[in-house]
């Protein structure tokens, strides 16, 4: 992401918030009232009060401007809570972005955690937050109070305000030729931290191996050299430093410097004594406050605002709301040429290149509205084959395809929507019962909650929760009780497709029994990975994995033609009631 992407982030933001920022515009201008009126009332309290003779003429002045210092400091404490408005909001997009960029990652096919996204979630979204405050508040100050400044100067005279505006231009137009360089050199600075910081760590930890293999000089040399950029690049933005203070010189000293030296010929051009000094003022309480304002404001914290988004940005290019979507991938609606809920052709998955393979050549076709079971003995690959339909890893050959849509193409967020998985640790986070049955379908009304609730036997519980509405402590649930939100959960979800990996494992068989039949009665497929026989005889067929060849059918011809079915069933003691289509449970 380059800086074109900060700007851009930048103007979206207040393009987005013009009428917060039309607020913290009209309180600045309130605010900045004694920076326009300070040189004036100074000039008629010494001309007319003072100088003249008059005492109470020139308190009066003052006292005037004492009045408008209260106003302007009335209206700063409301040009803050316009700052939050605008700032607020913007950080938690940005922090949105960041949580939608790892979640992305990490669930790709091919990703993995980001553990950096923690330290963007905190150190650096703070950063952001800070100094994108910072930069507004020192923009509208420069803005207001020079802008003020420079109009009380054309009030008393307008060649004051040529002679105190043009050195100011010059201070400007320095700084600003050096902050493109400035940026870069910023930049470069993180940078070299950052691979200092990793340098450093990364000799940490393998410091025994270092001492075994004799590489201390090379490892040290390694870490001097960022050691050493990371010097360098100081030592440039010290320069910049310097340039930044001969910018404030020339904007901000010399106007002083010209009226003084310019104060006889004014005084012989008629100025008044009260107008130079009313001048002067303006000039040291308003240009000058204004212009270091600005400068250390955009050279100190502007610097880090746009090097850390512009990392942030980098890393997370674009959040999905942001990049165009994906058109919905559906299957067909008319009965003919229908394709599959679920395909597998030619899958092939091992955990390692030398490892025997989990699954080899393996394919499946699942129908819509298809219920199998998975069965097998632990480590034969019943999760695993879960996790490929899901799209949740890669295999080493063959493909997956949901709706007809080969999963490694389509796009992440497309695919939460074409199937949802539901492990057997469930997870349940801290809300409310309604917000986490909504979490996959948040357009839910209540009433289609608690239809859920009934179609899986979760009345009981969420009675006993209080409703609804009523807060959700997962330490407080059994693993069973979990597992009974995350299905109820699942079962609200649009996906066609259900994934249930032993999801079932803590309920009691009867409740059990309630869960897979619901689930049943739902539109799309279902894929059950059995933890009771009672899974297998309630589905429309049997996946067999044993790490030999895979064996479908249904239970009586599994009964005939798979050993390990047979010792499977012989194994287990299951005495719930099963559904008439597949007959009653058999003992074990």
């Amino acid at each position: 992401m380059s800086r074109s992407g900060v700007r851009r982030v930048t103007w979206r933001a207040l393009r987005a918030r013009r009428r917060e920022l039309a607020a913290l515009g009209g309180w600045s201008l309130v605010e900045s009232l004694p920076a326009l009126l300070a040189g004036y009332l100074v000039a008629r309290a010494v001309d007319e009060g003072f100088l003249a003779g008059r005492l109470v003429n020139g308190l009066a002045w003052l006292g005037v401007l004492g009045v408008a210092v209260l106003v302007g400091a009335a209206a700063t404490g409301r040009t803050y809570r316009s700052l939050g408005a605008v700032v607020e909001p913007f950080r938690d997009e940005v922090a949105a972005q960041v949580v939608r960029g790892a979640l992305r990652d990490a669930t790709r096919a091919d990703g993995r955690p980001d553990s950096a996204a923690v330290t963007r979630l905190t150190h650096q979204m703070e950063i952001v937050r800070d100094t994108f405050a910072g930069l507004l508040m020192v923009t509208r100050g420069f803005l207001f109070s020079a802008g003020a400044a420079l109009l009380g100067l054309l009030a008393l005279a307008p060649v004051v305000a040529a002679l105190a505006a043009a050195p100011l231009l010059a201070g400007l137009v320095v700084f600003l030729a050096a902050l493109p360089a400035m940026v870069t050199h910023q930049r470069a600075y993180v940078r070299a931290g950052e691979q200092l910081g990793q340098s450093a760590a990364t000799a940490l930890a393998g410091h025994r191996d270092v001492l075994a293999c004799g590489a201390q000089a090379r490892v040290t040399a390694d870490v001097e050299r960022w050691v050493s950029a990371q010097a360098a690049a100081e030592r440039r933005l010290a320069r910049m430093a310097a340039i930044r203070s001969l910018s404030l010189g020339i904007g901000g000293w010399l106007p002083l410097l010209v009226l003084m030296v310019a104060a006889p010929w004014l005084v012989e051009r008629g100025l008044t004594a009260g107008a130079v000094l009313g001048a002067l003022i303006y000039v040291s309480t308003g240009l000058q406050p204004a212009l270091h304002t600005l400068v250390q404001g955009l050279g100190g914290g502007g610097l880090r605002y746009a090097v850390t988004l512009e990392n942030i940005l980098r890393t997370y290019p674009e959040s999905d709301d942001q990049r165009p979507s994906a058109p919905a991938v559906r299957p067909p609606t008319g009965p003919a040429g229908r394709s599959p809920a679920a395909e597998v052709r030619g899958l092939t998955f091992s955990y390692g290149p030398r490892a025997r393979p989990v699954l080899q050549n393996f394919s499946l076709t699942l129908a819509d509205r298809d219920h199998l079971a998975v069965v097998g003995p632990s480590g034969a690959g019943k999760s695993t084959l879960a996790a490929l339909m899901a799209g949740l890893v890669p295999p080493q050959a063959g493909t997956v395809h949901l709706a007809g849509a080969t999963v490694a193409e389509v796009d992440p967020a497309v695919l939460a929507r074409m199937r949802v998985l539901v492990p057997q640790e469930a997870y349940v986070f801290t809300g409310t019962l309604a917000d986490n049955l909504r979490y996959l379908r948040p357009d839910a009304d209540e009433q289609t909650l608690e239809v859920a609730l009934d179609a899986l036997g979760a009345r009981p519980l969420a009675t006993r929760l209080g409703g609804l509405g009523a807060p959700v402590a997962p330490a407080l649930l059994s693993a069973g009780e979990r597992q009974l939100i995350a299905a109820a959960r699942a079962w609200l979800a649009p996906a066609p497709l259900v994934l249930l990996d032993e999801a079932t494992c803590h309920l009691d068989p009867a409740l059990e029994a309630t869960v897979e039949a619901a689930f049943a009665q739902r539109s799309g497929s279902l894929v059950v990975i059995a933890h009771r026989i009672s899974s297998a005889l309630r589905a429309d067929r049997v996946l067999v994995l044993d790490g030999g060849e895979p064996v479908v059918g249904t239970h009586e011809q599994l009964l005939a033609r798979s050993a390990t079915y047979r010792a499977l069933v012989g194994r287990w003691d299951d005495d719930s009631v099963v559904p008439s289509r597949a007959g009653s449970a058999r003992p074990g």
